[in-house]
């Protein structure tokens, strides 16, 4: 095993080097045909990540999808391909009474609201979704766990040789990254014998390798908004056109209310599919008359996600002729903008407990660690970041206490792709924080002892350069108006890599903000070592060699409290989680 680590580090240097260029699956994957494939047992789990992150694609790959996309059909026949090669029909699929859901925002939590509430019915679950916060194996769940990292090692490895077989000199033997995970997570559920799979979608829909799913039981489409503009389309509408690609003909699918536009556009593509699409009443609707439901996941917008997910689960149980549903008293309120209203019914005790028991990392999530509270959403959207500054600062409100002493507010952001930045802090601005900190999504400067953090697609020089643009709009924003010198005459010069805090702007009478060089550098200034369980090491010397970090320590040691939001990126999310609660590491 250590000679075939140590090619497997030889040819993971090569593919992160080749990241900046050509792509790192290739780079990697000379190398490695030269060695024989370990046997299935000795192979551990970070190797197995290792090898999985080969398969990671760069932005020359993303441009070669762009221009794919005028042909989707090719797209989804690759996919068959490699299910094909991978011993599976697209037929096998069905045996998995998936539910299928879309969105821009809140689909990852209605999924999980979704397969809370038919586990408390008995049923044995899977449920695959994107993307992980701290270890790659959280994306395959069986039960509401993630894969064990044994399952994971033994079920990525059978699947990388039998794949494998197929390498020729005019075919890619892999599919990239997520086409892999997503082939790997539909063969667990199959051998594990799950009752049913909750399966969310990647980007989009229509071209999304998920909708290589031929019939599902029901399709479910949350919030819809403007996110993945260079792959969907630069309007609400195109988006919508997009989402609605996983609708099937017969297969009945549930919208919560959308603007006008996309809405329409949903309904006109259920119609060309023969798809019956139903819009959801609100969640109010289904506490009428009944006691007020309590939802796992804080924020008045998880209300929306709530009521898609009771559909969704309502409709599988009535499909499955669940004795439960079909006791229930259901009433059909009739049509609202062209779409029949989803039934209106009383939600049971299983779905009522399973909305409450409800968990899902990263999304309005609060750790309340001494004087520190940790606010960690990974919302990176506008009609996201709008939902969570309102949960922000509503929960804000309720920890108020009286006499309580002055407390810090403090920003911790990171937004990444071709995401307008400017506009998401603009959004933030209201929050009136002392302090912004932006860093890249790294939790240490070099994460190659974890191969769950690596990412190839992108530099450490461009990630960089992202976190001092996401601080030239903030001080902008903070000044009203840009600062002629800001990028003229920092006080010091980043000092390579390893630096610790790389650039602050002039002082500014409304906030502060820095720049550090990965998530633990900033945690620990954040934090000032007051935080019971993030103890790292002493820090570097360069953490107050600033006088906005120097006088900004000062404060954060002597504050009865510091209220920090962490958001803008999922990943920047999973990088604080990892760091803060080191059990989901283990």
């Amino acid at each position: 095993m250590s000679w075939a680590r140590s090619h497997l580090r030889s040819a993971l240097s090569l593919a992160a080097v080749s990241a900046r260029g050509a792509t790192a699956e290739g780079a990697a994957r000379r190398w490695l045909s030269a060695w024989p494939a370990p046997q299935e047992p000795g192979m551990e789990y970070q190797d197995a990540v290792r090898m999985l992150n080969t398969l990671q694609t760069n932005a020359s790959y993303l441009e070669q999808v762009k221009r794919q996309r005028s042909d989707p059909q090719a797209q989804l026949e690759a996919m068959e391909v490699y299910l094909a090669r991978s011993g599976l029909q697209v037929e096998d699929l069905n045996r998995l009474n998936i539910i299928h859901v879309t969105g821009t925002k809140g689909k990852g939590s209605t999924c999980a609201f979704t397969e809370r509430i038919l586990r408390n019915y008995g049923l044995k679950t899977g449920f695959f979704s994107s993307p992980h916060l701290v270890q790659v194996r959280e994306r395959i769940r069986i039960n509401g766990k993630p894969i064990s990292p044994e399952l994971f090692t033994k079920h990525f490895w059978r699947l990388y040789h039998q794949l494998e077989e197929f390498k020729d000199d005019s075919h890619i033997s892999m599919p990239a990254y997520f086409r892999f995970l997503t082939l790997m997570a539909f063969h667990v559920f199959l051998q594990e014998k799950v009752d049913l799979a909750v399966v969310e979608v990647g980007i989009g829909g229509a071209y999304d390798c998920t909708n290589i799913i031929r019939k599902p039981v029901v399709c479910g489409v949350s919030s819809l908004g403007i996110d993945h503009t260079n792959l969907l389309g630069d309007t609400v509408e195109k988006i919508a056109w997009q989402k609605g690609g996983i609708f099937k003909p017969g297969v009945p699918a549930f919208t919560v209310l959308q603007p006008e536009g996309p809405l329409a556009v949903l309904r006109d593509r259920a119609q060309q599919t023969s798809c019956p699409l139903y819009l959801c009443p609100p969640l109010e609707a289904l506490e009428e008359g009944g006691l007020p439901l309590t939802l796992g996941l804080e924020g008045e917008h998880q209300r929306s996600n709530a009521a898609l997910a009771l559909q969704l689960a309502h409709s599988w149980l009535e499909q499955q002729d669940h004795q439960d549903i079909q006791e229930l008293k259901v009433s059909r309120p009739g049509t609202r903008w062209q779409l029949p209203l989803a039934p209106v019914f009383h939600p049971t005790s299983h779905m009522r407990h399973g909305l409450r028991d409800t968990e899902w990392p990263g999304r309005t999530q609060v750790l309340r660690r001494g004087p520190l509270t940790w606010y960690l959403d990974g919302a990176h959207t506008t009609s996201s970041v709008q939902a969570c500054v309102r949960w922000y600062c509503q929960s804000l409100q309720r920890s108020r206490r009286p006499n309580g002493g002055p407390g810090v507010h403090v920003l911790l952001f990171n937004s990444t792709g071709d995401r307008d930045s400017a506009a998401l802090l603009k959004l933030l601005q209201p929050c009136q924080f002392d302090y912004a900190v932006f860093c890249p999504n790294l939790t240490e400067v070099s994460s190659t002892e974890n191969a769950d953090q690596q990412n190839f697609t992108v530099t450490l020089d461009q990630v960089l350069l992202r976190c001092l643009q996401h601080q030239q709009h903030w001080s902008c924003l903070a000044e009203r108006q840009a600062s002629p010198d800001l990028w003229s005459s920092p006080s010091a010069e980043p000092s390579g890599p390893g630096s610790l805090l790389l650039l602050h702007p002039p002082h500014s009478a409304s906030t502060n903000s820095l720049v550090f060089s990965c998530i633990s550098h900033a945690l620990q200034w954040i934090s000032q070592g007051r935080d019971p369980i993030f103890q790292p090491p002493s820090p570097p010397r360069s953490l107050l060699s600033h006088p906005t970090a120097s006088s900004g320590a000062s404060i954060l040691r002597e504050a009865a409290a510091i209220h920090v939001l962490v958001t803008g990126s999922l990943h920047l999310v999973g990088g604080v989680l990892k760091l803060l609660e080191p059990s989901l590491s283990q």
